[in-house]
């Protein structure tokens, strides 16, 4: 919970707190035969990493107005990206296949309780954690759909727990999405520089700042 949290505010914290997290429910998940879960987790570990990473160097936020309030803390946040198309429909084009691929691998040679839409909700996912990992806005809407299915399929497995949990990660999806709304996007210009012009360049001719849609 406190991962997805950190991720809202764009923490980097996220990260490691994901990774105990994941491993966690690898093992929970296991025993629940929800295999493709089971292997989601161990994924995510992976993509992890490769958020962390991506976050380090990807430009941090523009700096507040010296003595503006949580000038510090929004300086040290990664921007939010605009997507290409390309890397929306990509990882979607992959991950459509795959989860059919993977549903029937599940159904012919597993014991899984839902191979077909659990084999989906993994794929979908892991689409959502690259966005994510990508500084994506659009990620929370993916997690939006995916916990609002996940949260009755852990109850049908009884897994009470676990479904309240998800319960919460899609409240906290839309406050992600919402947070996420009107930051700066990386490549718009800086609005400290709003009020000051170059020679000879009117201030109204500067672009505004661009929020991530």
């Amino acid at each position: 919970m406190a991962a997805v949290w950190w991720t809202s505010v764009r923490n980097a914290l996220c990260w490691p707190s994901g990774l105990v997290s994941v491993l966690l429910y690898a093992w929970i998940f296991q025993r629940a035969r929800l295999y493709s879960d089971a292997l989601l987790q161990l994924v995510y570990a992976v993509l992890l990493l490769y958020g962390w990473w991506n976050w380090r160097r990807a430009p941090a936020g523009p700096p507040a107005a010296e003595g503006a309030k949580g000038a510090t803390s929004r300086a040290s946040r990664p921007l939010v990206r605009r997507p290409a198309a390309l890397e929306i429909g990509l990882p979607l084009a992959i991950a459509l296949p795959a989860a059919l691929a993977l549903g029937a691998f599940m159904a012919r040679h597993t014991d899984a309780a839902w191979p077909w839409l659990d084999a989906t909700l993994t794929a979908l996912s892991l689409v959502a954690q690259v966005w994510m990992a990508r500084l994506l806005r659009v990620n929370w809407l993916l997690w939006i759909g995916v916990d609002l299915v996940y949260v009755p399929l852990y109850a049908s497995r009884q897994l009470p727990t676990t479904a309240a949990l998800y319960a919460v990660f899609l409240v906290l999806a839309v406050l992600g999405w919402w947070r996420w709304k009107g930051e700066p996007v990386a490549g718009a210009p800086d609005p400290s520089s709003q009020g000051a012009s170059p020679a000879g360049t009117p201030a109204a001719a500067q672009q505004p700042v661009q929020s991530a849609r």
